[in-house]
């Protein structure tokens, strides 16, 4: 049987390419074109190494997740709750502010047509996952005491989701990092008392 010629070019860092692309220009904004550009490579072994464009978006969001976005899993495991959230919403500061601009999980799929209705449902189902994990951190907050038992954990944990994408999409209309960081100092000043 015969075996096709090995890959002359490196997966992951050909990936990390792709996914600062898809990060700047958003998964409708990236042409093949664009793709095969930034990661060096032909259509062909786009297509043999990645699969089509929306396989290859997904392989980018999982990538994204596990390395810039890495911050959101040491946040949730914070000693407690205020500090992980605080450390979600700085984290989401550094990223956004230090990176190609804004969030992936954001920007990459909100305005899409139809025919990339998966990819859109992709993000969306992400983030409601993330905003779930933050409930139960708060939830587990509630229950060791570090949160008054009364506090609504849904509520709390959209507030600072929907902040920390807030941020996101100023990061990327251009905000700084101390203009960011003040909008969190803010968002702090009411956060719940503890039993």
């Amino acid at each position: 049987m015969a075996t096709g010629r090995p890959r002359e070019f490196d997966l992951d860092e050909r990936l990390d390419r792709a996914m600062h692309v898809f990060w700047r220009q958003g998964y409708e904004g990236t042409a093949l074109a664009d793709l095969t550009e930034a990661m060096g490579i032909n259509k062909p072994s786009l297509y043999a190494a990645y699969g089509n464009k929306e396989s290859l978006f997904l392989k980018v969001v999982d990538r994204y997740e596990a390395g810039p976005a890495g911050y959101v899993q040491r946040a949730l495991a914070a000693p407690t709750a205020r500090t992980a959230a605080e450390a979600l919403m700085r984290g989401a500061i550094e990223l956004t502010t230090s990176g190609p601009g804004g969030c992936l999980f954001v920007q990459g799929a909100l305005a899409t047509g139809a025919q990339s209705a998966q990819v859109r449902e992709e993000l969306a189902t992400r983030r409601r996952a993330a905003q779930v994990q933050l409930r139960e951190r708060f939830e587990k907050a509630c229950a060791e005491g570090d949160l008054a038992s009364d506090v609504d954990v849904d509520a709390l944990a959209r507030s600072i989701w929907a902040t920390t994408y807030g941020l996101a999409v100023q990061a990327a209309s251009g905000a700084t990092a101390a203009e960011l960081s003040c909008a969190v100092d803010m968002a702090l000043a009411g956060w719940p008392e503890s039993r």
